[in-house]
């Protein structure tokens, strides 16, 4: 890595955000890579409970969130937590009057963990209490814990990623990669979750299409993030539909979507949630679910005609 590029302190720096926005990005990332260094030892098993979802927790799952959540805490920049691990918000007493609220994913992808693949954690900021729609939204950030670990963040002025790797010092950084990604024209991949078999039968023929017409290439590995990953340096398409058995879709509008929406929006590409652009998007309930889409521009208007 060139010692000259930009790292990720720099970057926030020159971004023209606020002092402490800017640290709570920096402190994330490195609380993430703190965390990482921990993972060997809780990959094992389940903790032998269930979330408030009914879904089994995995060990790790369980202390991500809480190594986070109490590190976000400590930032003194954070006054309440909402995450997908926590049956209420995390109110830190402490911080009463901190300028920021959070929501997370604190492991996505924890199905993958005992295949040893990729996986990450996902937050979104506001200045307001949720719920609010992800156009409140001042910053969102997801790290990848994958073959090379890279932080993508966007705080409205762009999506731009970093890579870890280690200065001469032999310390730790987060080195610029790619600065103002743009999704590639016209695509080449897409993912699907759920089953073709529950899928809305206009919804299934517009998935075939993006074999046959679009030539897209299947992607997809189960973990949102390494997903939308995949599409954001490559072009194409993820998508969450609604199922007979998830009618709402399965992905949560607060923890995964809006966040992920911004940072995909950002970087030129199209949300939807079938009925509008998931950063609007709005529930009474903080863990609402929705149907995700997100794609180039060009796919979501060609999935909208066809669900039409």
């Amino acid at each position: 890595m060139d010692e000259n590029a930009s790292t990720l302190f720099q970057h926030l720096k020159s971004a023209g955000i606020d002092n402490d926005l800017r640290t709570l990005i920096y402190s994330f990332a490195s609380i993430a890579l703190d965390a990482q260094h921990h993972f060997p030892k809780y990959l094992r098993g389940t903790m032998g409970d269930k979330n408030k979802y009914g879904e089994a927790v995995a060990a790790l799952d369980e202390w991500v969130n809480g190594y986070l959540c109490d590190n976000l805490v400590k930032t003194g920049l954070v006054r309440k937590i909402y995450s997908e691990e926590l049956k209420e918000p995390l109110i830190a007493s402490a911080n009463k009057k901190a300028p920021f609220a959070v929501a997370m994913d604190p492991l996505d992808g924890s199905s993958n963990i005992v295949s040893n693949n990729a996986f990450g954690s996902i937050v979104g900021v506001y200045r307001d209490d949720l719920p609010q729609s992800g156009r409140k939204l001042v910053a969102a950030f997801y790290k990848l814990y994958g073959p090379v670990n890279t932080f993508v963040y966007s705080v409205g002025k762009g999506t731009h990623e970093f890579v870890k790797h280690y200065d001469s010092a032999g310390n730790a950084q987060f080195y610029l990669l790619a600065e103002n990604l743009k999704v590639p024209e016209p695509g080449e991949v897409f993912g699907i979750g759920g089953d073709p078999l529950e899928w809305d039968p206009a919804f299934l023929k517009f998935a075939k299409d993006l074999f046959r017409k679009e030539k897209l290439k299947v992607r997809y590995s189960g973990t949102f993030v390494a997903d939308f990953s995949q599409i954001l340096h490559r072009g194409g398409m993820f998508a969450y539909p609604a199922t007979k058995k998830s009618p709402h879709g399965k992905l949560r509008a607060a923890y995964e979507a809006a966040t992920m929406a911004y940072i995909w929006e950002q970087a030129g590409g199209a949300s939807w949630s079938g009925k509008e652009s998931l950063l609007d998007v709005k529930s009474l309930d903080v863990d609402a679910r929705t149907p995700v889409f997100l794609g180039n521009r060009h796919l979501i208007e060609k999935l909208k005609k066809a669900l039409a």
